[in-house]
């Protein structure tokens, strides 16, 4: 029975390729790229808010004559939602490390040739073949940084130093978190002393109560812009992006950015061609122009995250270079953790976030 299985599997494929040569001759066929056939100018990019100049892409597009279709998200639930959804819908993604490992096990990224991103060389080797991608297969590193502890040193008299300081009733109606819940709850068991990424569901469910006594507190859920609060004095404390902070910090001298004594979070936000992308020629020209020199500086100015490229660092201006918050000193990286891939725990964690957030 085997056998003839595969006989007939083996005479539907004979037929299946001949009917595709001679459709690619007639001139028809579907949305994949033949052999040296060209694609369309056309890219569609799916990145974090506020996260990319349009000047970039715009010197991008009079390079390339490509049209770049730019849409962003807010929190990588709905990036991966997209995807799920229609992911030839998307050229390039920016996925966040603790998400990659996920999206590479379901089968939904391309591998990447990097043969065709020369400026990969210029990152720096502290970005490259990290755990959740070894040998940069899937993705290139984008941004880095941390999430972490910003205060307005001007209404914040007492010294930070811990996450569990955020826990002040003084601070009501003061604080501003991230509207994340791998952030928000890591934060939580990090201020109780375990790992951001424990997946035992009694050490989870003791974060959820002590969570619970902090929500009271909170003015404001905001991943999207939570320097805007600060700027306008409208929070004292929260915890954010080190590139949101950064941003504060140029507009207040008074807002400064604190690595817990427990340890900060560690992130790295990557590029990635999803597996049905329709202009994967387009994707790797793009990601290899993201990475060039000039690029990668504009970004960093424009949105202060921590640049891998080498080269884009040396463009950057001496305040962009010595900002506590965009580049963390060494002790406090090494004092980080990073967020892993939850697996089947990632249940756990939107089910306490839906609680804490009723």
């Amino acid at each position: 029975m085997k056998k003839k299985v595969w006989f007939l599997a083996g005479l539907m494929l004979v037929l299946a390729l001949c009917i595709g040569l001679a459709g690619c001759g007639s001139g028809s066929g579907g949305t994949e790229q033949t052999a040296g056939q060209e694609e369309e100018k056309v890219l569609n990019v799916f990145n974090w808010s506020e996260y990319l100049p349009q000047e970039v892409i715009d010197n991008f597009q009079e390079e390339t004559g490509i049209k770049v279709n730019y849409t962003t998200f807010s929190s990588q639930e709905e990036m991966i939602a997209k995807i799920e959804a229609g992911g030839a819908d998307y050229d390039v993604i920016v996925p966040t490390n603790y998400t990659v490992e996920g999206l590479v096990q379901r089968d939904m990224l391309r591998k990447l040739d990097l043969s065709k991103i020369p400026h990969i060389q210029d990152i720096g080797p502290e970005y490259l073949d990290q755990a959740f991608d070894p040998g940069n297969q899937y993705t290139v590193p984008y941004m880095a940084g941390t999430t972490s502890i910003c205060v307005n040193t001007d209404k914040v008299k007492k010294e930070i130093t811990s996450w569990n300081d955020l826990w002040d009733p003084a601070f009501k109606n003061q604080i501003v978190l991230l509207d994340d819940p791998r952030d928000i709850i890591g934060m939580t068991l990090m201020s109780m002393g375990y790992s951001v990424n424990d997946n035992d569901p009694a050490v989870l469910d003791k974060a959820k109560d002590k969570l619970k006594e902090l929500v009271p507190l909170v003015k404001a859920f905001d991943s999207d812009s939570p320097k805007t609060l600060f700027i306008s004095n409208e929070v004292s404390i929260g915890v954010i992006y080190n590139g949101e902070a950064a941003l504060a910090m140029e507009e207040n001298p008074n807002i400064t950015y604190v690595y817990p004594k427990e340890g900060c979070i560690r992130w790295m936000d990557t590029m990635a061609i999803p597996k049905d992308a329709r202009h994967p020629n387009n994707a790797h020209q793009f990601i290899d122009y993201i990475l060039s020199p000039e690029a990668g500086a504009k970004i960093a100015e424009a949105f202060p995250y921590a640049v891998p490229s080498k080269e884009a660092y040396k463009l950057l201006p001496e305040s962009k270079r010595n900002n506590i918050a965009s580049y963390a000193p060494d002790d406090a990286l090494k004092n980080g953790e990073f967020e892993n891939d939850l697996g089947e725990t990632a249940v756990l964690y939107d089910q306490i976030w839906s609680e804490i957030k009723m």
